[in-house]
């Protein structure tokens, strides 16, 4: 099955928010599999995002008057969208990101969860609730949720439709405007939707994509926007946090993940080396929450090991666009020789290649096998840095008390995975590892498809949550409306303020008694 072809890359890069695109320049985006052009997108400007605010801004305002209802059914209708275009989708994705047909379908699915939850709960979450005011009787009190405005979208390559699209649903759902950049290398991805969300009765100008370097349109974009949204590495992070917090708007992220694996020797082995290819080399292991650590109680490492092994040397590695391979490409020049460099360096410093290890330029320009190591020692630069490709280092452990001393023994925390005898005994381990979430008896999938529960980071990992509640309402600001009846806290006519005061003073310790005070 081929790419899709030019005219329909070339249609998709019309919806990019670029004035004058004759004049910005060009940037071609090659299909990752074999290093054609797929097309080519105009490069955005400061005053191209500057351009895509003032629209935003505009669309937004009578946006948010609409009813939430009704701006839900806007994404029940892109959700419908999304399943009937899911092949043209999937395509799309394959071409720039060069993963396995699988994953990119991972990214779909995510989409419609996220699409289905947030239309579902919205009307819910946005409506005002009454809240105990001050005084019983002389207050009424409500909480509102007002929209931020615009919202700024820095997305990452990897997942390149669903960490865009994805963020910019519950935004859009809870009135505001959306502006995107998305990764130079991907724009494909976001812009499709652009097409997809019109189609399902967005108003035109709420969602803006400016393609373009970071250091230009990304910089642009957070001196502009009311909120910031970050995908990417947790230096970036950092940085984009500071420019956030001197012009005092809000911002979330989620960044870098050394995400740990524990097998317990009560555990399925095989079950758990079958689930371990996905979870390690999914989307050639350029995933935020994949695994690269696996540790492994010493009584079943031998076997654990031997299981898992067997079963990356089984997986199919490839270029195809169904669903015949398990493992894609790696995306760019600087992918492969990052994972090449912590491959030599950890074999130079005597760590032991299990299976893989070498780059597979016959099947395509960026393919590398995937890779799984023993003896890693904390000197190696895979030992304790992110290598965000298709590497994994075992480590057998004395018990699980070790493993979970460990897996805690990073500056990050975002995902971790735990393999034990009983789900039991798997949910206390988790309740002891510091990461946002921990999938028992998985990898990551089910974790994050969980659009109910919060997703995030802690220590480097991220700040703030996407999914559940927390998800849609960091776009909001909560705003407390307070109505005072009969009279007001001034004292009464003929009452001193001497009786006042004492009287006050009263009512207030009375309150304690009250339900819910």
């Amino acid at each position: 099955m081929p790419a899709p072809d030019a005219a329909t890359f070339e249609r998709l890069g019309s919806y990019a928010s670029i004035g004058s695109p004759g004049e910005r320049g060009a940037r071609t985006i090659t299909e990752v599999f074999t290093g054609d052009a797929l097309g080519a997108v105009p490069v955005g400007t400061a005053e191209d995002v500057a351009a895509a605010v003032a629209t935003a801004r505009t669309a937004q305002r009578q946006w948010a008057r609409r009813p939430v209802r009704e701006r839900a059914t806007v994404f029940e209708r892109y959700r419908a969208l999304l399943v009937a275009e899911r092949d043209r989708l999937m395509d799309v994705i394959q071409a720039e990101t060069g993963k396995a047909r699988w994953a990119a379908q991972e990214e779909i699915i995510g989409m419609i969860f996220a699409a289905r939850y947030f239309a579902r709960v919205a009307p819910k979450l946005l409506a005002p609730h009454k809240v105990p005011g001050a005084f019983p009787v002389l207050n009424r009190a409500s909480v509102r949720h007002q929209p931020k405005g615009v919202v700024g979208v820095i997305a990452p390559w990897n997942y390149p439709m669903l960490l865009a699209i994805g963020d910019a649903v519950p935004a859009l759902l809870a009135g505001n405007a959306v502006v995107v950049k998305p990764d130079s290398q991907t724009p494909y991805s976001a812009l499709i939707n652009v097409d997809l969300l019109r189609r399902a009765g967005l108003p035109e100008g709420l969602l803006q994509v400016v393609p373009g370097p970071g250091a230009v349109v990304g910089s642009a974009i957070v001196d502009a926007c009311d909120f910031l949204m970050f995908t990417g590495s947790s230096t970036t992070g950092a940085t984009l946090a500071q420019q956030c917090g001197r012009r005092l708007i809000g911002f979330a992220a989620e960044l870098g993940g050394k995400n740990p694996m524990i097998v317990t020797r009560g555990a399925d082995l095989g079950k758990a080396a079958k689930a371990a290819v996905r979870a390690c080399f999914s989307n050639a292991g350029q995933l935020c929450i994949s695994i690269e650590r696996l540790y492994v109680e010493q009584a079943v490492a031998e076997e654990f090991t031997a299981k898992f092994t067997a079963a990356v040397r089984a997986a199919k590695l490839g270029a195809a666009y169904d669903f015949s391979t398990d493992i894609g490409s790696l995306i760019s020049a600087a992918q492969l020789e990052t994972v090449t460099k912590h491959v030599a360096d950890a074999v130079s410093k005597g760590a032991t290649v299990l299976t893989g290890g070498n780059a597979r330029p016959d099947l395509g320009p960026l393919f590398f096998e995937p890779t799984v190591l023993a003896d890693v020692t904390d000197e190696m630069e895979c030992g304790r840095n992110e290598t965000f490709g298709p590497l994994v280092s075992i480590y057998p452990v004395a018990d699980v008390e070790e493993a979970i001393a460990r897996a805690n023994d990073s500056e990050y925390g975002l995902n971790a995975s735990v393999w034990a005898g009983s789900s039991a005994e798997g949910e206390a381990i988790a309740a002891r590892l510091r990461t946002g979430t921990v999938c028992v008896n998985e990898g990551y999938a089910p974790a994050w498809g969980t659009t109910a529960g919060p997703m995030g980071g802690m220590g480097v990992s991220g700040v703030g949550r996407r999914h559940g509640p927390d998800g849609l309402l960091k776009f909001t600001e909560a705003q407390s409306v307070v109505v005072t009846r009969l009279f007001t806290l001034d004292a009464p006519y003929g009452i001193s303020q001497s009786a006042w005061q004492p009287a006050l003073m009263t009512m207030a310790r009375a309150i304690r008694f009250l339900p819910g005070r």
